[in-house]
């Protein structure tokens, strides 16, 4: 079965800058969108877990995709996030993501419920019925406590819409799974640290949290590896980025990361909404280290340093 549409390159889960009081930061939102188009990143993805989409209520997800998708006026793929606890807040967002015009959304099991494959598989075609263009599964049993197994994939691959799945288990064996036998599924990565992996079983996308604030860099190893077909080089980007990816992962602090490296660029992404607080001094200062090794590391590599 041929999919509808073809994920391919660096996805950037686009974070959500809030101002002091919580309210969403529409300049800055814009000054983010702005600068990821113009470093080089291949489709936005809002409504992720990367944007606090655990502490919005529907409609304001539903209003910042909109106000997403003026911004990107066509100029990129863009992915609408339908992950909610409650299959009527996922149907709601996916009409939102058909009626503005979206390319695609994300679609996500269900946290906390723990459906079984047959459950979760008839909960996505209701989702995927609602909206009616092409979908990106997200598999992330450490955070929704399902995994899309073998039944689930079968199911939902009957619909030529389910074209993609960002792949975060971090089990190796599903990179091999999803590469041999659901070929007509596009592999996408979804664990950074397993990226120089994935794109060795083919997988022509990387759905990355640290590309809001390195989109170059992480277009880089995707160029090298997908584009180039060099290994050889990727390897030694991936290298460069293992630091920055053992930074992310450390102490539960992934978002709280992710943003003060776009304020760090110069797009004030400090606050959080609750229950996460901001990095502290020394959290910054890992991070500032890190970025400015990666940085040059790789600028070097792409020079043929």
């Amino acid at each position: 079965m041929t999919p509808r549409f073809r994920f391919e390159g660096i996805y950037t889960p686009v974070v959500t800058p809030f101002a002091p009081d919580f309210s969403v930061n529409r300049d800055a939102l814009a000054e983010v969108i702005e600068w990821l188009i113009s470093q080089g990143v291949h489709g936005l993805i809002t409504g992720g877990s990367t944007g606090e989409n655990y502490a919005q209520t529907v409609a304001e997800r539903i209003e910042i995709a909109r106000f997403t998708h003026d911004c990107v006026a066509g100029r990129l793929p863009l992915v609408v996030g339908t992950g909610a606890m409650l299959t009527a807040n996922s149907l709601a967002l996916a009409r939102a993501a058909r009626d503005m015009g979206a390319d695609a959304i994300l679609l996500a099991s269900p946290p906390y419920a723990v459906p079984t494959d047959r459950e979760n598989a008839l909960n996505a075609l209701a989702i995927d019925k609602a909206a009616d263009l092409p979908i990106m599964l997200y598999n992330y049993p450490h955070r929704t406590g399902t995994m899309m197994g073998e039944e689930f994939l079968d199911r939902v691959g009957r619909s030529r819409n389910f074209c993609g799945i960002k792949e975060s288990s971090g089990d190796i064996n599903r990179v091999h799974l999803l590469a041999r036998d659901y070929p007509h599924i596009q592999l996408g990565c979804g664990m950074d640290d397993q990226a120089l992996e994935f794109f060795a079983w083919g997988a022509p996308f990387w759905v990355c949290g640290g590309s809001n604030f390195l989109p170059a860099e992480h277009v880089a190893l995707y160029r090298a590896c997908v584009t180039e077909g060099d290994f050889a080089k990727g390897r030694r980007i991936m290298s460069a980025l293992m630091p920055l990816m053992r930074v992310l992962e450390q102490g539960g602090k992934f978002i709280q990361t992710i943003k003060h490296g776009v304020t760090m660029t110069g797009i004030d992404c400090s606050v959080v909404r609750p229950p996460l607080t901001a990095l502290n001094k020394d959290d910054k200062r890992a991070l500032d280290q890190v970025v400015r090794v990666l940085k040059t590391t790789i600028a070097e590599i792409g020079a043929g340093g």
